[in-house]
């Protein structure tokens, strides 16, 4: 089979390349999958550059998540039930970037036939993060107003459908005018232009000199500490995300004052700590949210393996517009 592998950390355009390897075969509980999509997303490319919280041994397969059918088991109750499936695979050592992956039967879920191969590509780590963040970490309620940077990001437009499906106000911070546009569109309530706009003032604007009382922050650096300044008393910011690579330098003040908290967010570490039965009730609610179209992903450029190069140069434009996804065997 074919597999996209780099054997050094570095810019992915230059250390990713497609090798043959072995048809892997499936142990006891596991189950083989023959792979349709997989998204290039910011956390894949963060592995390929050594900059993200885990790495694996070199030389190394990226693909947190993807789409697939499962072809072969290697026994066992759940194995044997996910045979023939059309699932979504939950790879959180990485390794979906190859024609066939080997993955424990219980991090395969089942799709419904209304979603598509190419949302179900995009399953979990986008869909469960929303959902995660908004309703089981800071429990967003109906009314409320939600500050969230990088808005225009698949995550962020995400949260803006939860919003209008849950209930909550959004205030959008966006660094291009245009995409501020496309997200009111969208049922964003308000728009911050970070190059032109002070978001901590225009925060006070619109809530009524009230501030917000939740937030999320995938930036950091002065971005990430306007939005620590917008908090009302007793407000919470989940940082889930470093895209300026800039720390957020930080008045002691900004949060004894008010009693305000920041927090860290991981999707995998909070995964790590829920139990089956809370992660297959998630599942449930991330496929009927799909299905309802609340949680997809627009998808912009496909690639083939052997356009990885091309395929991560696109993943990583600024301003783009959609999922870039990698198509992993033909007749996908």
């Amino acid at each position: 089979m074919k597999a996209i592998v780099f054997d050094r950390f570095g810019n992915p355009a230059e250390v990713l390349q497609v090798r043959d390897l072995p048809m892997p075969q499936p142990g006891p509980g596991e189950v083989r999958v023959r792979m349709t999509y997989s998204p290039i997303n910011p956390s894949d490319l963060s592995v390929v550059r050594g900059q993200y919280g885990r790495l694996p041994a070199l030389p190394a397969t990226p693909g947190f998540e993807g789409a697939g059918v499962v072809e072969a088991t290697g026994g066992g109750f759940l194995g044997n039930r996910r045979l023939g499936r059309r699932v979504a695979v939950l790879n959180g050592k990485g390794g979906n970037w190859q024609e066939y992956v080997i993955v424990p039967a219980k991090q395969v879920v089942p799709v419904p036939h209304q979603v598509v191969d190419e949302q179900a590509a995009t399953f979990f780590v986008n869909p469960a993060s929303a959902l995660v963040m908004i309703q089981y970490v800071l429990k967003v309620p109906r009314g409320a107003w939600l500050l969230q940077t990088a808005a225009g990001s698949a995550l962020g437009r995400m949260v803006i459908r939860l919003g209008r499906h849950l209930g909550f106000r959004t205030i959008n911070v966006v660094r291009r005018r245009e995409q501020g546009q496309e997200l009111l569109q969208a049922g964003g309530d308000a728009v911050i232009c970070s190059c032109e706009e002070s978001i901590e003032e225009w925060v006070q604007k619109i809530t009524g000199d009230q501030g917000v009382l939740y937030a999320l922050d995938a930036v950091g650096g002065a971005t990430g500490m306007a939005v620590v300044k917008s908090l009302a008393a007793g407000g919470r910011l989940l940082l889930y995300g470093t895209l300026s690579g800039e720390p957020i330098q930080l008045d002691p003040r900004a949060l004894m004052t008010g009693s305000r908290k920041i927090e860290g967010f991981w999707l995998s570490n909070w995964v790590s700590r829920q139990s089956l039965v809370t992660m297959m009730l998630l599942f449930r609610r991330i496929n009927k949210l799909l299905a309802a179209g609340i949680l997809t992903s627009d998808v912009g450029a496909t690639f083939t393996m052997e356009d990885i190069q091309s395929a991560v140069v696109e993943a990583q434009k600024p301003g783009r517009h959609g999922k870039v996804l990698l198509r992993l065997n033909d007749g996908a």
